[in-house]
């Protein structure tokens, strides 16, 4: 219990905690309507689209630390093409890795990239299976684009992006530990700092068992926590049919 107390009287635990939540919702909005809108993309019929969808689904088969290694490089102010592209058009060289809030966009950039190839996937099968007679009785009836894509596109898919969700806050929470580590290692002053990277440095860096044993359990009834809420409550907005 001791243990316990001592973490909610922690700044740098607190301060973990509402990384955590900037990073989670962020990365998963962002990716998934990214991944949408790329998907619909793939899903017309021309010349060549299997390779644009081989290469926009060989980000995930690039493990964490391996991504975060190749945007470091990317962002790199002194050899990164992105800091590059920015001084010649702005005039302007960030400090993407060490300065607030850049390196937690940074970070962000690196998760969404890699999440985006399976996303794509699953929202391209989920379009695929939606009958074209729905959308030819719509424009019979005469509905524009916009009212096709949330009055049919949208609810049909709500299966799978129920699924995606649930995918990508486990992705965010755990999985982005390689990039942070390769990337930031929770700097500058912590503020990339999860909680799934806090349990590491306490555990292994700090050598606080106890601390990172007791962050450990907070992290998983918090998932829990917001899986049964999601599951409770979510799915009210699924559509099977």
């Amino acid at each position: 219990m001791e243990n316990f107390l001592q973490l909610f009287q922690s700044g740098r635990f607190i301060q973990s905690v509402y990384t955590t939540l900037i990073f989670v919702v962020v990365t998963v909005v962002v990716g998934l309507v990214i991944s949408l809108l790329l998907a619909i993309l793939l899903n017309d019929k021309i010349p060549g689209i299997g390779i644009f969808r081989t290469l926009l689904f060989s980000p995930y088969a690039v493990s964490p630390a391996v991504a975060g290694v190749l945007w470091a490089f990317l962002l790199s102010p002194v050899s990164g093409y992105v800091s590059y592209l920015f001084l010649i058009i702005f005039k302007i060289q960030p400090q993407w890795l060490t300065t607030y809030p850049l390196a937690l966009i940074a970070v962000m950039i690196a998760t969404v990239w890699q999440n985006i190839g399976f996303n794509v996937i699953f929202f391209l099968a989920g379009l695929q299976s939606i009958p074209q007679s729905y959308y030819e009785a719509a424009t019979i009836d005469g509905a524009n684009s916009v009212n096709k894509f949330f009055k049919i596109t949208i609810p049909l898919l709500s299966p799978i992006t129920f699924f995606l969700i649930i995918m990508n806050i486990s992705s965010s929470v755990f999985y982005s530990f390689a990039a942070i580590d390769v990337m930031t290692e929770g700097g500058p002053s912590n503020t990339t700092t999860t909680m799934m990277y806090e349990v590491y440095r306490e555990g292994f860096f700090y050598f606080n068992n106890g601390a990172a044993s007791s962050e450990s359990v907070i992290l998983i009834l918090i998932m829990a926590f917001f899986t049964y809420l999601y599951f409770k409550f979510g799915q009210k907005a699924v559509h099977y049919q």
